[in-house]
């Protein structure tokens, strides 16, 4: 019988915590966070993270791994997040998956992982060219490498380009052929039973929720968390540094944005990310086994 594996994602502010917790217990799970933020110690208000009660109602994983100022990665979360799910399975538990950062998430049902390595050689090189050509060069030395295509690759994206030509050059590959040996690498957790499981809400529901989110984000002390979090060095890691509460607070801090701007600012950045969500559970993962629409 196969280990079962319940992925329950959703846009921002839907309801993943309480509909996550729920569904654990009643199906004797424990929670693997797939949050890119929720890792980072000190982060708490502007994350939603999961209270007291809630982590003591279920054993939750992946959860304040990371000092605040030291960067955390797909590489450490693909590592981390496996052996989480194998610990939890060893044990005789289900797992739940909850969160919605993309690549994370993504990491349970397809290879995220480039496994060719570029050296610091190749990355300025790429970079040299790109300085003193632009976009035109690199694509020029990448057909020159590839004349067989560049596939699906989005040309008009000069990080994209750059990264395939680094792999290209760095590989002696060209890109299709990289493309298909990356597309014919194993399914992470093809061992297991999966249910994926998507979350959703009428739009203008989800917008109040968004709102009320961030007010309470305010009203409960993100303002002074951030303050805490510049002291402990968050600004050294540009992805924590980054995340919508964060950024717009640290900005206000700085006397970048007036105190009467910083809730639309969150508000209207978090509704940014609730859309490219919506588009990335679209196009990069499969489609849902359930649609729970509240």
């Amino acid at each position: 019988m196969k280990q079962s594996l319940h992925i329950i994602t959703g846009p921002t502010a839907v309801g993943k915590t309480e509909y996550a917790l729920t569904y654990a217990v009643a199906h004797d799970a424990e929670i693997v966070s797939c949050d890119a933020s929720l890792v980072y110690q000190g982060m708490d208000i502007g994350t939603a993270k999961p209270s007291k009660q809630e982590l003591a109602r279920v054993p939750h994983h992946l959860i304040d791994l990371n000092p605040v100022n030291e960067p955390y990665d797909i590489v450490a979360y693909v590592r981390d997040a496996r052996a989480a799910v194998d610990d939890i399975f060893s044990r005789g538990k289900s797992v739940v998956v909850t969160g919605g950062s993309g690549f994370y998430l993504k990491s349970f049902f397809a290879p995220v992982i480039d496994v060719v390595k570029v050296s610091d050689t190749v990355r300025s090189q790429v970079a040299d060219l790109y300085e003193a050509q632009g976009l035109a060069g690199l694509l020029a030395e990448l057909w020159a490498r590839s004349p067989q295509g560049v596939g699906n690759l989005d040309v008009k994206n000069p990080r994209r380009v750059l990264r395939a030509l680094e792999r290209c050059i760095a590989s002696g590959k060209d890109l299709p052929t990289l493309q298909a040996e990356f597309a014919a690498r194993p399914e992470p957790y093809g061992d297991c039973s999966k249910r994926y499981i998507l979350l959703g809400r009428d739009k203008e529901n989800l917008k109040q929720r968004v709102a009320h989110r961030a007010e309470s984000m305010l009203q409960y002390g993100l303002i002074e968390e951030v303050e805490g979090l510049l002291a402990l060095g968050i600004r050294d890691n540009p992805s924590a540094a980054s995340a919508i509460g964060y950024r717009e607070t640290i900005s206000f801090l700085e006397g970048k944005l007036q105190r009467e701007e910083l809730l639309p600012a969150i508000v209207q950045n978090t509704l940014h990310l609730v859309k490219k969500q919506g588009t990335w559970f679209r196009t990069q993962i499969p489609r849902p086994d359930e649609t729970v629409f509240f």
